[in-house]
């Protein structure tokens, strides 16, 4: 993977970050972040939909676009929860070397059978 991807998404949340208190008439992230954060976490969940559709459908173009719209939603429904990409970063760097089963397994969820 290259490392192009923190830099964009660096860039992307910055202009959430300074999208948050704008006219919702004229900014679509304020237009999402003054919904809530329940409408925020709904769209986010429609473009991850959308992403699955996509992605089993095989076409890399579009599964390549709604990759961008759930990255673009998710960094909005971080903002609108408080969350951080510090603190996202922070957890991704706490699992790291640990497998997915142990992972999930300190959490107290039941494994799937």
């Amino acid at each position: 993977m290259t490392d192009s991807l923190g830099p964009a998404l660096e860039r992307l949340w910055q202009v959430i970050v300074q999208r948050r208190g704008a006219d919702p008439e004229g900014s679509y992230t304020a237009q999402l972040l003054a919904r809530g954060r329940a409408k925020v976490a709904q769209k986010f969940g429609e473009e991850a939909v959308e992403a699955v559709i996509e992605g089993a459908h095989g076409d890399p173009l579009a599964l390549t676009r709604e990759s961008v719209d759930v990255l673009y939603h998710l960094l909005v429904l971080w903002a609108a929860a408080g969350v951080t990409p510090e603190e996202v970063a922070a957890e991704l760097t706490r699992r790291e070397g640990i497998s997915g089963i142990t992972e999930k397994r300190s959490r107290g969820r039941p494994s799937a059978t």
